[in-house]
């Protein structure tokens, strides 16, 4: 009887071993051969809106949330896994290699925005008309207010094809060096003759950490320069200081939602099925709720500040969006990007639920979908304050078109997943992993 005991104390508190396989599982390529199912469908049905009175323009439009949702989980991907590397915490070895996988992203990324730069003029003032004399042309019609002709002519410095050409250039340019240094020393670092030795460990430490403390203030500074130029230039005359950092908290609220789902989904298989313990579980549930109090904080002050001083030239942006049905997607916004993540994540019990969480994350995922739709459509005057969809059910290629665009991604990243081992083993945070569960 002894022995049965304790046999069974080593089986359940003694240290786990890692099987023999590292590799990335098979149900990786199922996965994107579904992905790619819905990317076809989506992309097919997206189709039919072409027959709806500005059809063209709203798939657009939703061609462009899709892409900055990519964009997010993409460069979220990046400077979370930088942020990792400062850091540090046992939380970072279970998200590293889908963090790597989806900073591997970016160069689909960047493919992906060429039909926006190529079809810019249907989505931009700055692009329709480029030079002060165009814009005065455009007033002269009737075509723009005086207020959007005197704030594009302050900003055609920043606000041009040609100079939003050179900047997403550079955006890119910079985004895809630091992956590919990123990639290619997480590689190096799991074959290091040296590997398991504290000499190793602290080498790729300090390499990690010199290139990534300099990369997230150079990554916030591309950002919001992204932002800027794609989605606040949408209306000219719409001015924000903390508009960079407002996406920033976005994108880490998407990319841990991601990262999240992934990790419980693999968690069926072997390796992760041996690494992801409770404890790692509920710290990633946790880190999520931070970002989700983050995003209500910044979101809610910027409104109260802007309510509070009630500036002719700023409130239009708000009374835009919450006219006529946008009161409607205003409060759907509030409900799903903030109350229901920040609710449910204050319980301990749905942070140590896999089916639970990986339900949450997915909606949270749709929640972030559903916040872009808002700070999008209205910035057009057949949107702003006068949502409907009599007469313009071209609208609802928001549905239909950000599902393919993602499912593309998603596709993409999958196959890129399974191209590495999902665990480094030159990591000092890898044995801890593996000792017995510690919080009940």
């Amino acid at each position: 009887m002894s022995s049965v005991h304790e046999q069974h104390e080593a089986q359940h508190h003694g240290p786990r071993t890692l099987p023999a396989s590292l590799g990335s599982p098979e149900i990786l390529s199922k996965w994107r051969t579904q992905a790619l199912i819905v990317f076809a469908v989506a992309g097919l049905v997206s189709l039919i809106f072409l027959a709806s009175p500005g059809g063209a323009g709203h798939i657009l439009r939703a061609y462009l949330l899709g892409f900055m949702c990519c964009f997010a989980f993409s460069g979220g991907g990046l400077v979370m896994l930088m942020l990792q590397y400062v850091s540090g915490g046992k939380w970072g070895l279970l998200l590293r290699r889908p963090l790597e996988a989806m900073t591997r992203t970016l160069p689909l990324v960047f493919v992906m925005i060429l039909p926006i730069g190529i079809f810019m003029k249907h989505l931009y003032q700055w692009a329709r008309y480029p030079d002060a004399a165009s814009e005065a042309n455009a007033y002269a019609a009737g075509l723009i207010t005086k207020e959007q002709q005197l704030t594009a002519n302050s900003k055609h410095t920043m606000f041009n094809p040609v100079s939003a050409i050179i900047q997403t250039l550079v955006v890119f340019g910079i985004l895809l060096l630091f992956t590919y240094l990123l990639n290619k020393w997480s590689l190096e670092r799991d074959a290091d003759p040296a590997r398991g030795t504290l000499a190793s460990y602290d080498k790729w430490r300090v390499r990690f950490e010199n290139l990534s403390g300099p990369g997230i203030f150079i990554y916030v500074v591309c950002l919001t320069d992204g932002a800027l130029l794609w989605i606040m230039s949408l209306d000219v005359t719409w001015y924000s200081s903390i508009w960079g950092l407002q996406f920033l908290v976005g994108q880490g609220f998407a990319v841990l939602a991601v990262g999240i789902l992934t990790v419980i989904m693999l968690s069926k298989v072997e390796p992760m099925k041996t690494l992801l313990r409770t404890t790692e579980q509920h710290d990633l549930g946790k880190f999520a709720f931070a970002f989700v109090m983050l995003n209500i904080y910044l979101t809610f002050a910027e409104f109260l500040i802007i309510w509070s001083g009630n500036v002719p030239d700023e409130i239009p942006w708000y009374l835009a969006r919450i006219r006529g049905g946008w009161w409607y997607i205003c409060t759907l916004d509030f409900i799903c990007h903030w109350l229901i993540p920040f609710c449910l994540l204050l319980s301990r019990n749905l942070k140590r639920d896999k089916k639970r969480l990986a339900a949450l994350a997915m909606f949270m995922i749709f929640a972030r979908c559903v916040d872009m739709f808002w700070l999008i459509e209205p910035n057009f005057k057949n949107a702003a304050g006068n949502l409907h969809l009599a007469g313009n059910w071209g609208i609802l290629a928001y549905l239909t078109v950000p599902l393919s665009v993602m499912a593309a991604w998603a596709a993409y990243y999958f196959n890129e997943l399974s191209k590495r081992p999902l665990v480094n083993v030159n990591d000092p945070h890898l044995e801890e992993m593996l000792e017995p569960e510690h919080a009940h």
